[in-house]
């Protein structure tokens, strides 16, 4: 008999219907057995890796997520869940050993996922929307740990839960007299999109400025306020787009399909350009051909710009994460490995280096390949670079911030530009959350400044480093360098003489109320420029932490714990970056909060508004760490704790009374330049927690 006439029995689950994402329910999942199973066999049954549910756990009757096993025969089966169980992309895995006695034809094992007999509230199921949510079961009949995939694969399907906020997004510019229209979308609390936008044509705005749009469901009565809006007598020559230009779907790690994630990226989240980022080593030449031939389809110049790309997804010592694009469709994948490439052959050469990479890469200069290095489940190894194909490092994503890394580029003299994207997992381009997972923030987005809506165009921008990153709102900055009565963008190498005098000259306007932007030169903070002066500090503060403990994948560092006030007392509380409804900040008391919470790399806190303006002790008390803080101490000046490795730190800024303004304009001198290289760049901070960062203008001297 060979493998292939084994019967290797039946899968199901019940009941078959949809169930809310990020809910807690249970469902029974049953497998009825073919060919027979000796002790110590197995069956094993496998989730994909960004399936972010509750860890199933078969000891505590009364917690969440509580599983029970039975059999109808007379073995015993012993359950064990491993994270990284089973083949990527559906890592998770919980084995069913037999003990005692052999399993026979026709013996059914039982699975009851949230079992709430015992007082459990249920499983909770992953928080993102699909048409399949799959249970995918292998059998080792033998006992030889040679699994044996079942052909059919039971699911069911996730659906959006009730509405619980709004988003409206609205073009970025305008020229006076233009109607345009606004879209509004309606989420659940995990953020999944609740049936298609809302479309809404609105009249045009008469006057020159800058102005926002309110929309309303009328279903829901929610509402929200769409992204700042330039206006302009003329639209100007080089314009903003919005970009994200990384993420991927079911056919490598992430959800649903290709043609899904596409018309995501252009309808819901209202892109103007869009990236596909398969792992190198899924992509079979098959899917590579596809991946072209959807985003030739998808291209409109002038509506939606497509990139054909993929993730070069080397080991770190081999190089790293590396975000590959070309600018038309046409070229080769050169992938890090051929792992779990069908056959493990290709028509392409694998390129086992960062820098073989490269060399493959410059010898597709036709199609106009780009690049940019990233920090994803790896790290990019920075000694391995091309600055003619690696224009740009990302800063933020799915996985956090990590200034750490533009840094150390800056400190190796690359001279790079600045983009964020989501590296989204759920098929959610330009709208990615966490959800509920080793993920702590949504992902970033990018603004290309660029001539036109084209890929000739994107393409030129980002190799000129004309571009800024956000952590997902969209921000309107305006950057320049006036020399000698001359303004360079962003991007620009200019040289100048030690004795010359740029003038940096910004102008912001947030999706919320500016806390601050700091400007640098390549590692130092040349000024930390305010929209409000000491004279105006009031009751409220803005406290922060942020962190990793490591670079790579288990960078998780946990914040869990509170704070108190002593000799003042809390009016009102207000979260910043606490993504997970699950986890929200807690009032204790007058005096008192606590929380869960983890960063990776991105800044999680509490905006406080107190009784008293300076009186009193603040408290700080979590396991990452612990502090007295003196309230009448803190002025203008930020109070920095800065903690060590991966930027560890905890923050406190005092604020005015009354939310600060939401544009802030400055002209800056830059004095004392250094020899060489200063990359002159800002960080925007918001008071909801929100950052941008502008791509270096490199002055040369």
């Amino acid at each position: 008999m060979t493998n292939s006439e084994f019967d290797l029995g039946r899968a199901e689950v019940f009941p078959q219907k949809a169930f809310v994402a990020g809910s807690y329910a249970t469902i029974t999942y049953t497998y009825t057995a073919g060919h027979p199973m000796d002790y110590a066999g197995y069956i094993k049954i496998t989730f994909r890796n960004m399936d972010d549910f509750g860890t199933p756990q078969f000891d505590d009757p009364a917690a969440p997520n509580y599983c029970t096993v039975t059999t109808t025969g007379n073995s015993r089966i012993v359950p064990r869940w491993d994270r990284k169980g089973g083949e990527r992309p559906k890592n998770k895995a919980i084995y069913l050993l037999i003990r005692d006695e052999f399993v026979d034809t026709g013996d059914v094992i039982t699975i009851v996922f949230g079992d709430t007999s015992g007082g459990s509230p249920g499983w909770q199921l992953p928080t993102y929307i699909t048409d399949r949510f799959e249970f995918t079961t292998f059998v080792d009949p033998i006992a030889t740990y040679k699994f044996k995939q079942l052909p059919e694969i039971p699911a069911v399907p996730l659906v959006p839960g009730d509405p619980a906020r709004a988003v409206c997004t609205a073009p970025s510019e305008l020229t006076a007299g233009q109607a345009f229209e606004t879209q509004l979308r309606i989420e659940d609390r995990w953020g999944n999109p609740i049936g298609s936008p809302i479309l809404r044509q609105q009249p045009p705005f008469e006057k020159t400025g800058t102005f926002t749009v309110t929309m309303k469901d009328k279903a829901s009565g929610l509402e929200a306020e769409s992204n700042p809006i330039d206006v302009f007598a003329e639209l100007p020559k080089t314009r903003k787009f919005w970009a994200d230009f990384h993420g991927q779907s079911g056919e490598t790690i992430g959800s649903n399909t290709i043609e899904e994630y596409f018309a995501f990226g252009r309808d819901v989240g209202r892109l103007d350009i869009l990236g596909h980022q398969g792992n190198d080593f899924q992509v079979s030449d098959e899917f590579w051909k596809k991946v072209n031939k959807v985003t030739a389809e998808n291209y409109e110049p002038g509506k939606f710009v497509t990139f054909p790309g993929f993730e070069w997804s080397g080991n770190t010592p081999a190089g790293g994460d590396r975000n590959i694009f070309y600018a038309r469709e046409g070229a080769g994948i050169y992938r890090s490995s051929l792992d779990q490439v069908p056959d493990n052959t290709s028509k392409w050469p694998a390129a086992y280096t960062a820098d073989d990479l490269f060399t493959r890469l410059r010898d597709e200069s036709e199609f106009h390949p780009f690049g940019f290095a990233h920090v994803g489940g790896r790290y990019a190894d920075l000694s391995m670079h091309d600055g003619e194909i690696e224009r740009c490092m990302e800063v933020h994503s799915v996985w956090g911030t990590f200034e750490w890394f533009y840094r150390e580029a800056l400190s190796r003299g690359f001279r790079v530009g600045f983009v964020a994207n989501s590296d989204g997992h759920k098929c959610d381009p330009g709208g990615a959350y966490p959800g509920n997972s080793k993920f702590s923030t949504p992902g970033g987005l990018t603004c290309v400044l660029a001539e036109s809506l084209d890929r000739a165009s994107i393409t030129d921008a980002i190799r000129a480093r004309r571009c800024y990153a956000t952590t997902n709102p969209r921000v309107l900055i305006d950057l320049s360098m006036d020399i000698d009565t001359v303004d360079h963008d962003m991007g620009e190498i200019i040289a100048v003489k030690k004795t010359e005098e740029p003038v940096l000259k910004v102008r912001v306007h947030g999706s919320a109320p500016i806390q601050r932007v700091d400007v640098f030169n390549g590692l130092d903070l040349l000024a930390a420029m305010r929209p409000y002066g000491e004279e105006d500090l009031g009751r409220r503060y803005m406290l922060t932490w942020n962190g990793a403990r490591v670079k790579g994948q288990d960078r998780v560092l946990r914040w869990d714990g509170g704070l108190r006030v002593s000799g003042n007392a809390i009016a009102y509380a207000v979260p910043i970056n606490f993504w997970n409804p699950d986890a929200p900040l807690e009032t204790i008391s007058e005096r008192e909060l606590a929380w869960e919470s983890f960063t990776t790399g991105t800044a999680k806190g509490v905006l406080l508004t107190l009784d008293d303006p300076a009186a009193g002790t603040l408290h700080f008390d979590t396991r990452a760490h612990s502090a007295d803080i003196e309230l009448a101490s803190i002025g203008l000046e930020s109070l920095v704790m800065d903690l060590g490795f991966l930027e560890k730190e905890v923050r406190l800024d005092r604020l005015p009374d009354r939310e600060g303004p939401r544009e802030f304009s400055f002209s800056l001198p830059i004095l004392d330049l250094k020899n060489g290289d200063n990359p002159i760049y800002i960080r925007v901070v918001q008071e909801d927690g929100q950052k941008a960062w502008t791509s270096p203008v490199y002055l040369v001297v």
